[in-house]
């Protein structure tokens, strides 16, 4: 039985807070946005918040393009609730705090009736509150910072594994590879240093390994010879990196200029492609704490065939999450046989089994998934490949 969970939104962020008064006072806070009538023969709205700009958008397409997918599978099969529709709307977070807000009010006033965005979770926290005000469920499918469940907040839902059980993958590679001198260095955000901070605990208790150094860089910076330094003098075997690829890149390749031969790891937040882009060569033999990339799943071919055709390019890092998310979606306003965001929710607590790429879906009290199934990745040849399945 699910242990009760709050309903009010207390995250306490002002901005946020005084947007989503700002739209209940145009009537669409407090329940089912849909009105009889018309509207309840229409398509059904589906909001997405991602990065669309910035430099997170590769990602961003990547999760739009693979929700999207499911959308016109979906339609084609015949829509859901006796023929609708389904419809996508996405709008852009840039991985910034108040253009998410911004974003979330907008879809909320576009009368969306579940989200499945979410990848940044500095970004995707202050929409908690616009999305829970709204009675809209949210479907997370790439944010996971802890700090997104520590609110116990009805609507939220992730689909992706926890920055805990991220943090706990990495203890294992760590253990298992017999390192013994750990750096770890996030980017001051809620997703970053949520893992750090796990990981950092996690070692200490385990007490195979030692953290020699925790320390935390400006994201936006071209310049990482700070920490570099303090990188090269601590001793670290390995250095653990849990911001996203734009600053890995530059912090991997500016280690191997300056002499690093211990290992790296990054976290999922830089296991993409772009990180050998923007490091070139030093990201080879990079390893990564990630949830399986579309060519690292085992049985993906023909859904990957399907991506290329429909969009003329490769599916990368949570196009699957974002697909599944909107699948989930569908499936619970279809067990529902509603849109009303309570009875989403309530269909949501109660599906068991459903089929996701990550496995069949068992959601613990707090919304997560009860197995966050982290691999570990390898740079080869400019590409993240599987090096570790940790089973």
């Amino acid at each position: 039985m699910k242990t009760p969970r709050r309903t009010t939104a207390l995250l306490g962020i002002a901005a946020a807070v005084l947007l989503a008064t700002t739209a209940c006072s145009g009537g669409l806070l407090g329940g089912d946005s849909e009105p009889d009538g018309e509207a309840e023969a229409g398509p059904i709205k589906i909001g997405m918040v991602i990065p669309i700009s910035g430099s997170s958008a590769p990602t961003g397409a990547y999760m739009e393009n693979g929700a999207q997918l499911a959308v016109n599978e979906i339609n084609d099969a015949g829509g859901i609730l006796d023929g609708r529709m389904l419809e996508l709307l996405v709008e852009d977070e840039a991985c910034d705090a108040q253009q998410g807000v911004a974003s979330a009010n907008k879809l909320v006033s576009s009368e969306v009736v579940v989200s499945v965005g979410g990848y940044c979770s500095g970004a995707t926290l202050p929409q908690l509150p616009i999305f829970g005000g709204a009675n809209v469920p949210m479907i997370i499918p790439a944010a996971n910072s802890q700090d997104l469940v520590r609110e116990g907040l009805d609507n939220v839902f992730l689909i992706n594994g926890t920055g805990l059980q991220q943090s706990t993958a990495a203890l294992d590679f760590i253990t298992k590879s017999g390192y013994t001198m750990v750096a770890l260095v996030d980017d001051n955000t809620s997703y970053s240093t949520d893992i750090t901070t796990e990981t950092e605990s996690q070692i200490t208790e385990d007490g195979t390994a030692e953290v020699v150094l925790n320390t935390s860089v400006n994201a936006g910076e071209s310049d990482y010879s700070a920490v570099v330094r303090d990188i090269t003098g601590s001793g670290a075997e390995i250095v653990y990196w849990t911001g996203y690829y734009q600053e890995g890149g530059l912090i991997v390749d500016q280690l191997r200029q300056a002499g690093y031969t211990g290992d790296i790891m990054v976290a999922d937040g830089s296991a993409d492609a772009t990180l050998a882009e923007i490091a070139g060569d030093a990201a080879e033999g990079v390893f990564a704490t990630m949830t399986p990339t579309p060519d690292t799943l085992e049985g993906a071919e023909e859904w990957i065939a399907n991506y290329e055709a429909e969009f003329d390019a490769a599916p990368g890092p949570y196009s699957t999450q974002s697909y599944d998310a909107v699948r989930l979606a569908a499936e619970a306003i279809e067990t529902a046989g509603s849109t009303d965001g309570d009875e989403i929710i309530a269909a949501l607590e109660g599906i068991s089994g459903f089929d996701m790429f990550s496995g069949p879906l068992e959601f613990t009290d707090e919304h997560t998934l009860s197995n966050g199934g982290f691999v570990i990745l390898k740079m080869e040849g400019g590409k993240f490949i599987l090096e570790d399945s940790l089973s």
